[in-house]
């Protein structure tokens, strides 16, 4: 016990002269450069003290109340804010300061029954308390697995003294840096304590800028940018102590106490970045995997025209469900696979279709989807509560495999997993089939694959075919205009396909300049019956309105056939699916 906390003291010194902690410096050096000699003590032990009531008691009392996660830190902000707006005008300040100190003497009277003569008066004790007690509820270190330890906990789990402890001596320490910094500070404005008036109201001003871009996340994000981007040994300096197996072992994040489980170590889980747009956040902030810390979670790369994507859908809906309230985070990542799929009305029309509720990020640039070095739709990657890469799976099916996996790491975590056998949810798009279905087919020049014209390439061109298809060949028909990634119907224009499945499906767009635009289906020669007819076509004829999936063609069993698609001018097509 005793080791753990000196090591957490050390972790907490070094994660406060860590890059980390770089967005609450200037409220550090702003509050206690100015102000009475003995403001900095007072911020020190704010911060602390706030800082072990954030990370382990706060949960109790937000689950209790039933409290939105982000007020505790909002409302510290605002702290923040009113002290710097302060601090900028000279006689607010001093009456805040002899307001505050007024209440330090009267409680010290209280306890003490007396008080001597100027000990509280304007020292700058009790409004160093106030800052430091609202830094210490948005101070958000990079937390190795001590203080993932500490924080691994949940209103449904008893209250620990050894987390208690640990997290009071980490706070301590980052306490006692940020206490050396500002005396630090002090010093050096020394020379200009004639223009302490000028002095206290630019920090003031300081204050205020850096709460107000708090507000806006760009603390938590610059913090991302930081972990994501500078080496272990500068954003985590105590990262080789806190990997000590012993250390590990004591705080129930090792091998032998935590990961009993069975499930390899894959490694740290990158960090979510360059996403453009997040939904199903509160107010649409982003999310980090290191703000998720304590907590299981799923990442779940898809894109809403792939149809294996679609399938997966419903069942990770119905796992954010049932396991939302247990400490487990579900996080979408949208990675377009074709150019409109950048459309953020495109996605949220998607994400509403669909019935998703868990929150899902916009990837447009495949920054987070080359920082997890992927390769797939749909991929999935199961993060534990240490920030630990523990189980992937790429493709559909393994539902009872996730799950599984998901109720382990709630056991490593302290956490209790949900009763009772699962429901299982089949969506709009239907199961993975278990019989033989024609392979993706795509319509664009890059991946174009068994023309029965040859090769394909960019360009407008006149198309023509044999009359004959095998199975699993396209053919173009009329006149096309063809670029990397799909097909523009132009005069005359008709597709064919012999397929193998149960369901076709094919990504279409309308016409450029808005409207929509009509493709006529035909199977074996004839207008599609409504008993074999997709979802989306009305007495044989697809009405593109919009670019997505379409269902075109849905037979009672699985066959083979051969379909054709008449289409209207400035439709285009992306590639075929099959189910």
């Amino acid at each position: 016990m005793l080791l753990l906390i000196v090591l957490a003291f050390v972790s907490g010194v070094a994660t406060a002269l860590s890059p980390c902690a770089l967005p609450v410096l200037p409220v550090v050096f702003a509050a206690g450069s100015t102000g009475g000699r003995r403001r900095p003590l007072g911020i020190a032990l704010g911060l602390a003290a706030s800082f072990t009531v954030s990370v382990v008691l706060l949960v109790y009392v937000i689950s209790a109340l039933g409290l939105p996660d982000s007020l505790i830190r909002t409302l510290a902000i605002v702290v923040l804010i009113g002290f710097g707006a302060t601090l900028a005008w000279p006689r607010g300040a001093h009456a805040v300061e002899a307001f505050l100190s007024s209440i330090s003497a009267g409680l010290a009277g209280r306890i003490l029954g007396r008080v001597r003569s100027g000990e509280t008066e304007r020292d700058g004790f009790a409004s160093g308390l106030l800052v430091g007690a609202g830094l210490g509820f948005v101070y958000a270190p990079c937390a190795g697995p001590i203080l993932a330890g500490v924080i691994t906990t949940t209103a449904s789990q008893p209250l620990s003294a050894q987390r208690l402890v640990v997290a009071a001596a980490y706070g301590l320490g980052s306490a006692s840096a940020f206490l050396a910094l500002m005396l630090g500070g002090r010093r050096l404005i020394t020379p200009l304590a004639r223009r302490s008036g000028r002095l206290q109201a630019a920090m003031g001003v300081v204050m205020v800028l850096v709460g107000v871009a708090m507000f806006a996340n760009l603390d938590t994000r610059f913090q991302t940018a930081i972990a994501s981007s500078l080496p272990q040994t500068l954003v985590n300096p105590s990262n080789a102590l806190e990997q000590d197996a012993d250390v590990r072992e004591r705080l129930g994040t090792g091998s032998s106490s935590s990961r009993t489980s069975g499930l390899e170590d894959v490694g740290a889980a990158p960090e979510l970045v360059g996403n453009e747009r997040w939904f199903n956040t509160a107010g649409g902030r982003p999310l980090t995997i290191r703000g998720q810390r304590g907590k299981v979670v799923l990442i779940d790369f898809w894109t809403y025209t792939c149809i294996n994507c679609i399938r997966t859908l419903p069942h990770l809906e119905e796992t954010w469900q049932r396991y939302r309230d247990r400490g487990f985070v579900l996080i979408g990542v949208h990675s377009p696979e074709f150019a409109f799929e950048r459309s953020a009305g495109n996605v949220a029309a998607a994400i509403r279709q669909n019935g998703l509720t868990y929150p899902v990020a916009q990837d447009n640039r495949y920054r987070t989807w080359e920082a997890f070095d992927n390769e797939y739709w749909p991929a999935q990657y199961l993060i534990d509560a240490n920030g630990r890469i523990r189980y992937t799976h790429v493709g559909e099916g393994g539902e009872r495999e996730l799950e599984r996996a998901i109720d382990a790491l709630l056991g490593e975590a302290g956490r209790s997993a949900p009763r009772g056998e699962p429901a299982t949810t089949v969506g709009l798009a239907g199961s993975p089939p278990d019989y033989e279905t024609t392979p993706e087919s795509y319509l664009g020049s890059d991946r174009a694959a068994r023309f029965a014209n040859g090769t394909i390439t960019p360009g407008v061109r006149e198309y023509r075919a044999r009359s004959r298809l095998v199975a699993d060949e396209l053919a173009y028909t009329g006149s096309w205009s063809v670029d990397g990634e799909s097909a523009a119907a132009r005069t005359g224009a008709s597709l064919r396909l012999r397929f193998r499945g149960r369901r076709v499906f094919l990504v279409l767009a309308p016409p450029p300049g808005g409207g929509s635009g009509a493709v006529r289906v035909l199977l074996g020669g004839r207008p599609v019956r409504a008993a074999s007819a997709g979802r989306d076509v009305r007495s044989g004829v697809v009405t593109v309105d919009r670019q997505r999936l379409y269902e075109l063609v849905d037979l009672r069993r699985p066959g083979s056939g051969e379909l054709e698609l008449r289409f209207a001018d400035g439709v285009r097509g992306y590639v075929f699916t099959f189910g």
